[in-house]
């Protein structure tokens, strides 16, 4: 059966302001992302890989053109409905971890789940599923601090998919991590997307995570210069 369509972006264009009249960082993007996809968006700094994923996590807004993220138009969101949708529906993976140093692993990721209000044994059973899913149980208690990398990148991980988005955002997430703590996280968010069935889409120009993705959306100067899906 065919996935319902996730996510449609019909010729986005993004500028930003310039001493010399503007900059353009996305020109006609034309993409459709189904449920469940295991999507990279690669290519060079400067390609616009970044500036297409925060449009599509609402961290931006399109300067032309219509993105529909989960059936809501992100250039017509307020400020409150973004946030919303981000709350609630998206997670995201940055190449640094941006874990809160006073809180320990457990608090960093019951921190989302906060925000949404949930009851403390929901927000409990949740916390240990995640931490669960990403092999850190034993370190519940740790702080930021007595992480490895690896560690750390798990933690955030764990953050991104505790209350279970319909889809997930991964930034360069492996950027600052070996080959084997690469792979091991890699493996982690392909199970992931088999069993919980959550959509990831990652910017990345890392050949590492390029051979385990199941779409490859190429960009070059801001336009889609190629669109594979592996097997086809």
């Amino acid at each position: 059966m065919e996935k319902k369509e996730l996510i449609t972006i019909e010729h986005l264009t993004k500028v930003y302001p310039t001493g010399t009249g503007g900059f353009k960082a996305l020109k006609d993007v034309n993409l459709k992302i189904r449920a469940e996809e295991f999507t990279g968006i690669v290519g060079p700094s400067g390609s616009g890989k970044t500036t297409l994923l925060n449009i599509v996590g609402s961290l931006d807004n399109p300067t032309e053109g219509k993105v529909t993220v989960l059936g809501l138009s992100i250039g017509h969101l307020t400020t409150k409905q973004a946030a919303k949708l981000r709350n609630e529906h998206i997670g995201f993976i940055f190449q640094t971890y941006n874990l809160l140093p006073v809180y320990t692993v457990y608090e960093n990721v019951e921190f989302p789940l906060l925000l949404l209000k949930l009851p403390a044994q929901k927000r409990k059973e949740l916390v240990m599923e995640a931490l669960h899913w990403v092999n850190l149980s034993d370190k519940k208690d740790s702080r930021p601090s007595q992480l490895s990398g690896g560690e750390s990148q798990r933690v955030a991980i764990a953050r991104a998919i505790v209350k279970k988005p319909a889809l997930i955002l991964a930034d360069e997430p492996t950027a600052n991590l070996d080959a084997k703590n690469s792979h091991m996280i890699l493996q982690i968010m392909v199970r992931m997307n088999e069993e919980i069935k959550t959509t990831f889409i990652f910017s990345t120009h890392d050949e590492k995570v390029m051979k385990y993705l199941k779409r490859t959306i190429s960009l070059d100067d801001g336009k889609v210069a190629g669109d594979v899906t592996a097997g086809i």
